[in-house]
């Protein structure tokens, strides 16, 4: 359905719907197609004009896409006024409803009216963190800083992830009492490898400048492959976990993950002691990797083993001891796994083929550990199921943090000539770092970057202290 180029009257609407088959869902599919394209209000004002003559009322369906374009739209007049009657007409507001009209309001001097619509919403479910952040907004924009951090700490006790544009409403408030604060969202990102957008990390550089008495100087970087700022020269936290470190993940990792109950929903303790006698009857590993992950780098099926030969075949390359975990039909002779190759792969590494329906994760995660810090994985999973199951926060960061440096992400294709590259593990941490006198963010400058990438500019922002006198 193509909207048409400028309003139209009632009759030009009745002809255009018998064109298209006198259609129950005519006014619909209009509606919708307006939204798609962006169509300007006074063409869809018109096609309301007509659904109104023609059936006496307005539906409940075709207010609430109208609204959708409104919103969109930045029509925060119309709907407001649409409000009004939709609130009259219809004894309720849905979900989708109310937080179209709570991102309007928190736009405008209603804010306080979409807070109301936010407590009504509570009553029967969680708001989104989107309608949290856009009263956050509204609150901040209208100096009620109070109100602005309360939700705020409320959406984060929900466990809620706050959108960035919320931080960027909450940065701009630049309140003095706020300092401490604010700061804790910087943690946060931290916390939960958490990467601003340059938008969002030019109003961070923006706030620290404007602190009154604290001479803060922002400037944009990259950090040397040594880990070293490229502006301050301060060197960065390594990637590498300390012994103690490694050690409690290790023990966190094998109780709540591996011996958790969650474990047996993927596999069973049969197959899981299996699994251990086996790594507990080899030595230690060099590199792990997820065999079926791997193999599915290539889109054609019939390059899959071959994707998967020529990964490890470098691994062996370079010297290193190889486990490959895969499942048990990739031993069943097929296209995708023809013998010869499936030969040749357990000539080159030792070989765990589990159950079909089993997870590899836990698989992959028992063998790494057990080999030691040393001991590298290959997988493009970002493995967040298992950072959840976690149980406390300080063990969650020394996942993510080991699951960074020991990660082997395979550059690009695989060429079927060999000359298998993988994405380089830089020595230092790429997380918001913090020191006395300065901090470091990494931000995202793009927005294609893969989740298994970590940005690579940095924000630095440092601190001088006054000459004495």
């Amino acid at each position: 359905v193509k909207p048409p180029d400028r309003p139209l009257s009632v009759t030009e609407w009745r002809n255009l719907k018998e064109a298209r088959g006198n259609s129950q869902r005519f006014e619909i599919q209009m509606m919708c197609a307006m939204f798609t394209s962006a169509t300007q209000l006074d063409i869809a004002k018109s096609l309301l004009t007509f659904a109104a003559v023609e059936g006496g009322t307005l539906s409940y369906e075709l207010l609430l896409r109208y609204l959708t374009l409104c919103v969109s739209g930045g029509h925060d007049a119309e709907a407001s006024e649409l409000y009004g009657i939709m609130r009259g007409s219809f004894p309720s507001l849905d979900t989708g409803a109310s937080s179209l009209f709570i991102k309007s309001f928190s736009r405008t001097q209603r804010w306080k009216e979409a807070l109301d619509l936010l407590n009504q919403l509570k009553t029967a479910l969680t708001p989104s963190a989107r309608n949290y952040g856009d009263v956050i907004a509204g609150a901040a924009e209208d100096g009620d800083a109070a109100t602005a951090w309360a939700l705020y700490q409320e959406l984060i006790g929900r466990g809620l992830s706050p959108h960035q544009e919320t931080w960027e409403a909450l940065f701009r408030t630049r309140r003095p009492g706020d300092q401490e604060k604010l700061l804790q969202v910087l943690l946060y990102m931290r916390d939960n490898q958490i990467y601003p957008q340059r938008q969002l990390a030019a109003t961070i550089k923006a706030w620290f400048e404007s602190l009154p008495g604290q001479p803060w100087t922002g400037s944009w970087t990259r950090v040397t492959a040594r880990g070293v700022c490229g502006c301050c020269e301060s060197e960065l936290e390594s990637i590498q976990l300390t012994a103690a470190e490694y050690r409690q993940l290790k023990d966190r990792v094998m109780a709540d993950v591996i011996q958790g109950r969650d474990v047996f929903t993927k596999t069973t303790p049969e197959e899981l002691e299996r699994f251990r006698t086996f790594v507990g009857s080899q030595p230690a590993f060099d590199v792990v990797v997820d065999g079926l992950n791997v193999a599915n780098l290539s889109k054609d099926r019939s390059r899959q083993s071959e994707t998967l030969l020529a990964v490890v075949s470098e691994l062996q390359r370079r010297g290193l001891s190889v486990l490959v975990l895969g499942r048990k039909h990739m031993l069943r002779p097929s296209r995708s796994w023809p013998g010869r190759h499936m030969d040749l792969l357990q000539l080159k590494a030792r070989c765990f083929f589990t159950e079909n329906i089993s997870e590899d994760d836990p698989f992959l995660l028992y063998a790494a550990l057990h080999s030691g810090n040393h001991c590298r994985f290959v997988s493009r999973d970002l493995m967040r199921d298992h950072k959840a199951r976690l149980a406390d926060g300080a063990t969650r960061q020394l996942f993510f943090k080991w699951q960074r440096g020991h990660q082997m992400v395979v550059d690009g294709a695989v060429p079927a000539a060999g000359g298998v590259r993988f994405q380089s593990v830089p020595g230092y941490d790429t997380v918001v770092q913090r020191s006395q006198d300065s901090w470091h963010i990494p931000y995202d400058h793009t927005q294609d970057r893969s989740t298994y990438e970590v940005p690579q500019r940095w924000l630095c922002l440092t601190r001088r202290h006054p000459e004495p006198c």
